[in-house]
């Protein structure tokens, strides 16, 4: 039964690293990343579409991205919602391919990434926080009704805790990265 618990907060925890993952990939540093543009979606038919479903969408250099769409008719609808997100960036169209300049950051706004990046990896950390206590409260419920022994409950505990600590690493060592990378440009 423990081990159960155990593959459970395993799964969650590690769902909480991945979704930080992917909101930090999606910051942008300056250089070109496809994972930019993920959020980014476009009415097509009346059906709200992402980009990569819409182009092909690659990197032509470290500052540009290049987008080939698979349909001549909304070349300008991308173009001008990629200028409306919150990016910043600023596409031009040559034909049926459109090209985003990534703009070199300033020390200002770079200061601010790393500002939003930390806050995402603490509300990341609660999360895992929060996984512990809801699973060591599952935990002295099943001790007081003795479906696990004092010894199981305690094992299972400690084993929760290096877990949590070893997740929270993880975490720290994602937001480590991606401040060097802010900061290398």
């Amino acid at each position: 039964m423990t081990n159960e618990i155990i593959k459970d907060i395993e799964v969650r925890m590690n769902k909480c690293i991945e979704l930080f993952k992917k909101n930090i990939n999606k910051i942008r540093t300056g250089r070109a990343s496809t994972t930019l543009l993920d959020n980014i979606k476009v009415k097509y038919y009346d059906t709200i579409i992402p980009i990569s479903q819409l182009a092909t969408i690659t990197v032509e250099n470290s500052r540009t991205l290049k987008i080939n769409v698979f349909d001549f008719s909304i070349v300008s609808l991308i173009e001008n919602t990629i200028k409306n997100s919150e990016l910043g960036l600023n596409p031009f169209t040559d034909g049926k391919v459109i090209y985003v300049p990534i703009p070199v950051l300033n020390e200002e706004r770079r200061k601010e990434l790393i500002k939003v990046i930390r806050n995402t990896a603490e509300q990341s950390r609660i999360s895992i926080r929060n996984i512990r206590r809801e699973t060591k409260d599952k935990l002295k419920v099943m001790s007081k009704e003795k479906k696990i022994t004092e010894d199981q409950e305690y094992y299972t505990q400690e084993l929760i805790q290096k877990i949590t600590h070893s997740c929270i690493v993880r975490i720290d060592d994602f937001l480590i990265n991606k401040e060097n990378e802010l900061m290398k440009f």
